[in-house]
């Protein structure tokens, strides 16, 4: 094997290994069922032991939380709703919303990190125009785009986490955004999860008009770059008159 074939060699495992062990860590943890031991039913039953030991151990238990938050993002496993319950339930509305929009920043960036240097790399190099003009929009109205899909309740969050790394976005931008853009929602469901006694199902959550309202929070958040594109196509029209 030359040099060059090495060089080749090492470059491709170093981009490949960690999705690779990321999605060998996400088939086990769904094989083994363990996101299914975190669920409202049981949060409910152990809310006591959970209380008296964040008590005990407060520095030690969010840590804990956190870890667990960042965790679960990292692997896409569906725990997210009661995770953010038991930190309004076990922190208070302010300390808990603080841990979950953090943990949460934190495990988006690292899927995004990997995705970008695995997925979007290899992506990138076999682009044709389509690509580079989509990405080429998708950077240039990048906060707007990411803000609202932050903010409206219709798109997956591990989606979002990985379409972002496809088409290049700055970590910077795509880490501020999702700080701020999962903040609203955050909140609402911590500040829930403090009245975690008076929750009978996760059905009960949220209402229509919350998400209505976070659905017109997120359309205002993209007024700037529906305008700035509408401004750009002008200029363009006007300039071809």
């Amino acid at each position: 094997m030359t040099s060059e074939q090495k060089k080749n060699l090492s470059k491709t495992v170093k981009r490949w290994t960690p999705l690779v062990v990321i999605a060998l860590l996400m088939a086990a943890a769904f094989a083994t069922g363990v996101h299914e031991k975190l669920s409202f039913e049981t949060l409910q039953a152990h809310k006591g032991a959970l209380l008296e030991n964040v008590g005990a151990h407060p520095v030690l238990s969010s840590l804990a939380f956190m870890g667990a938050y960042i965790l679960s993002v990292a692997l896409s496993l569906p725990i997210a709703t009661v995770l953010t319950l038991a930190g309004g339930f076990l922190f208070g509305k302010w300390l808990g919303t603080l841990f979950v929009v953090s943990a949460a920043t934190i495990g988006a960036a690292i899927i995004f990190l990997i995705a970008k240097t695995s997925l979007g790399e290899t992506l990138r190099e076999k682009a044709g125009s389509l690509y580079n003009r989509i990405e080429g929009n998708m950077q240039d109205n990048a906060a707007g785009y990411l803000l609202f899909m932050r903010l409206v309740p219709l798109f997956p969050f591990f989606l979002v986490n990985i379409v972002p790394a496809l088409f290049n976005v700055k970590l910077r931008v795509f880490v501020l955004t999702t700080f701020f853009g999962i903040i609203p929602g955050s909140f609402v469901f911590v500040n829930v999860g403090e009245q975690l006694g008076e929750i009978e199902a996760l059905g009960d959550l949220v209402s229509k008009e919350t998400l209505l309202a976070f659905a017109l929070l997120g359309v205002f958040a993209l007024i700037p770059t529906l305008y700035k594109q509408f401004k750009n196509r002008k200029v363009i029209a006007d300039g071809k008159v």
